[in-house]
């Protein structure tokens, strides 16, 4: 079967941004080349941690066009999606690791119009997610453990991308496969070299710098890794 060709898209983490200033941060990002934005939303049970809700995706929403990726680490995702959905998220991701039927929530999401993806922890097996590889969008290997920003990048997530990789080119799908956590250029050039797509970046974009020259990095970085993809 024939490689379909391929998107490399970066998708700043709001985690990272200044919430003081959220609205100009989105607008310096897209500006400097995001392709996405990235939402980590949070109930403080599935992960210690409280974030995002639907009342901010719905603010993020009316200053972008730009698709926004909603990072579901949370216990119930199927009584959240149609909200998160309302509030204008383009691809809900729930996690693997989460309660409710993969399939069940896969479908919820079609049906609401929106693009689904399932999210691994670090510590889960490749294998809980080949199930559902034909009937997904994205699906996110995470490269620390869910829940705050600014951890550095576990290596262990490596070998999960070239499975990802595999599997998908053998389906002949367009999913992106996407990498969450300690991405900086080093780290996004050898995930690009194990076939990650989608780059989920967010102190490397906002903790420092210029967000457009930030971007500029990372994208370099990513070309360089996709052009030399481990085989």
């Amino acid at each position: 079967m024939p490689e379909l060709p391929r998107r490399l898209r970066l998708a700043p983490s709001l985690l990272s941004a200044d919430f003081a200033a959220l609205g100009e941060a989105v607008e310096r990002a897209e500006r400097g080349g995001a392709d996405a934005f990235h939402l980590d939303v949070m109930d403080g049970h599935f992960v210690p941690n409280i974030s995002f809700g639907p009342a901010l995706v719905r603010a993020v929403r009316g200053r972008t066009r730009k698709p926004l990726d909603i990072h579901l680490m949370i216990e119930k995702p199927a009584q959240y999606l149609g909200a998160f959905a309302d509030a204008g998220g383009s691809t809900l991701v729930f996690h693997l690791e989460a309660q409710g039927d993969p399939a069940a929530l896969i479908r919820q999401a079609h049906d609401l119009g929106t693009q689904v993806g399932a999210a691994l922890k670090p510590e889960t097996d490749w294998d809980r997610v080949t199930p559902w590889l034909d009937r997904l969008d994205q699906v996110l290997v995470m490269s620390v453990h869910p829940g705050f920003s600014g951890q550095s990048f576990l290596p262990v997530a490596l070998p999960k991308l070239r499975l990802a990789r595999e599997a998908i080119d053998r389906l002949g799908r367009p999913t992106d496969i996407s990498i969450d956590g300690g991405v900086n250029p080093e780290t996004a050039e050898s995930a690009a070299r194990h076939g990650a797509t989608f780059f989920v970046c967010g102190n490397s974009v906002f903790a420092g710098g210029d967000a457009a020259e930030n971007l500029r990095r990372l994208r370099s970085a990513v070309e360089r890794g996709a052009g030399h993809e481990v085989r």
